[in-house]
């Protein structure tokens, strides 16, 4: 069920509707109850066969969990039950025809034919929606246990509601279970000043993903269904800027509509975008961008191994590991490891140069420092988004080739999706150089200003929509 969808539309309305007087009745067990019960139905829309996949993860987890809390001699057993199930959860619909075709090319190198990618069963070729968030979600809730962060929950309903919560269950943002999990404890009406605050949130996420995201999508997708169509230089770039703001105001979109029906419910998730392409450094979009999935990584991949407490060397090799990870977990292909690779080679030269630091000094240098960071970053979304690693490097080679501009037809799809790309980069200008002037209105003129602000977002994303495309990251 996608957002961006009426079905979506309706479900919402009968689900805060009944969750008012569920809310009503005061009974905390009823709520656990209702949220399980819709998140499944929203998670189940797609495929309710995929139902028995979360389930089964949640209830290792659960069990595991409580295994830490009553046998602390057997902890680590129970532990590494918990990162077993989830992890070989992830290997068998995620990662088996990588696998399998990784093999059968091996194996073809030295003459053999094991063709495991054929034998491999077709249920184990489809992605479950969200299977990656909701895993990470699930493994964190057993590793804090197992660290003495959190206790248990004694109630299988409190931990599925934390577990399955439907606004963030298939794209995030990944919740902490430390976080989300005594929200759940009690029920508390939502104050105006939430609603009001959900409703802005839901808002702009509207109209970062239909009206921005949606129509510049077009755009790159033309130019990837085919991409020896030109060899222009700016063409190439104009595409990728326009991937990286399309990726951006997707997800970050995705994640502003989480975060205001998590108000409305009466919970708070963090904030899980800061304006990545602000950023002057590499590691200072690694703080601004999908927060909450790079601080999971941070967490309980890279500082577990030993962050930067065993030596330089070791600390290299840990961000090195996590990154490829990283890109591992976003997708199975090589063009996803290489996209991670990038990214760690590129923070291995800002640790050893510290350039950022010299090019903090004065606005002018930031600047260039912001310019040279983005830079890096739409060279690494290539390899995000090409389909292969042949594609990827023709895009990089044409990017960097001194081509002419103008050897491509500007249709309607490229004028739009270039439109909104030069309209993104005004945006993200006034963001960057301007306060909020809404910061200098207060009680009534402030209330109509926001007013007339969120009808204009909403009368944008009804009649100036772009195609519905499902969200990006519902791919990982």
């Amino acid at each position: 069920m996608l957002f961006n969808s009426a079905i979506f539309l309706v479900f919402a309305l009968i689900f805060f509707i009944i969750l008012y007087f569920v809310h009503k009745n005061g009974n905390v067990k009823l709520r656990w109850f209702f949220l399980v019960a819709a998140s499944f139905f929203f998670y189940g829309w797609w495929d309710w066969r995929f139902l028995f996949l979360i389930i089964g993860s949640g209830l290792i987890d659960y069990f595991s969990a409580h295994g830490i809390a009553r046998y602390p001699g057997r902890k680590k057993l129970f532990l590494i039950l918990s990162i077993l199930g989830n992890i070989g959860s992830l290997a068998v619909f995620k990662y088996s025809g990588f696998i399998a075709s990784n093999i059968d090319a091996l194996t073809s190198m030295i003459g053999m034919d094991t063709h495991m990618l054929e034998n491999v069963p077709e249920f184990m070729l489809i992605l479950p929606v969200g299977i990656s968030f909701y895993t990470f979600q699930s493994m964190s809730y057993t590793i804090d246990i197992y660290k003495g962060k959190l206790k248990p929950t004694n109630s299988i309903l409190h931990f599925f509601a934390y577990l399955a919560l439907f606004p963030q269950l298939v794209a995030g943002p990944i919740v902490r279970a430390r976080d989300l999990i005594p929200q759940l404890t009690k029920v508390r009406f939502t104050t105006e000043f939430e609603r009001w605050n959900g409703l802005k949130l839901i808002a702009i996420g509207f109209f970062k993903k239909v009206v921005l995201a949606d129509n510049i999508a077009p755009m790159v997708n033309t130019a990837f269904s085919n991409v020896h169509q030109t060899e222009s230089t700016g063409f190439w770039w104009l595409v990728m800027l326009g991937f990286g703001f399309q990726i951006y105001f997707d997800f970050s979109g995705y994640s502003d509509i989480a975060r205001g029906l998590a108000k409305w419910m009466g919970l708070h998730f963090r904030i899980n975008f800061n304006h990545p392409y602000h950023s002057a450094s590499l590691r200072e979009f690694w703080t601004r961008w999908h927060i909450s999935l790079s601080t999971w990584f941070r967490d309980y991949v890279y500082i577990p191994m030993g962050g930067s407490k065993k030596g330089v060397f070791n600390a290299y090799l840990f961000m090195w590991i996590t990154m490829v990870v990283s890109g591992l977990w976003h997708g199975a292909s090589w063009n996803f490891v290489l996209w991670g690779a990038i990214h760690a080679l590129f923070l291995s030269v800002e640790r050893i140069t510290k350039w950022p630091i010299l090019f903090n000094k004065t606005v002018v240098t930031r600047i260039f420092s912001i310019i040279i960071t983005n830079v890096i970053v739409l060279i690494a979304w290539v390899f995000f988004r090409a389909d292969n690693m042949d594609t990827a490097l023709y895009v990089i080679d044409k990017m960097f080739s001194i081509a002419p501009l103008g050897d491509f037809e500007i249709t309607d799809t490229i004028f739009l999706g270039g439109y909104m790309v030069v309209f993104s980069v005004l945006i993200e200008l006034v963001l960057k150089f301007k306060s909020n002037p809404l910061r200098l209105l207060q009680g009534k003129q402030r209330r109509i200003v926001e007013i007339i602000y969120i009808s204009l977002l909403i009368l944008a994303a009804i009649y100036f929509r772009g195609e519905g495309n499902e969200f990006i990251y519902f791919q990982f």
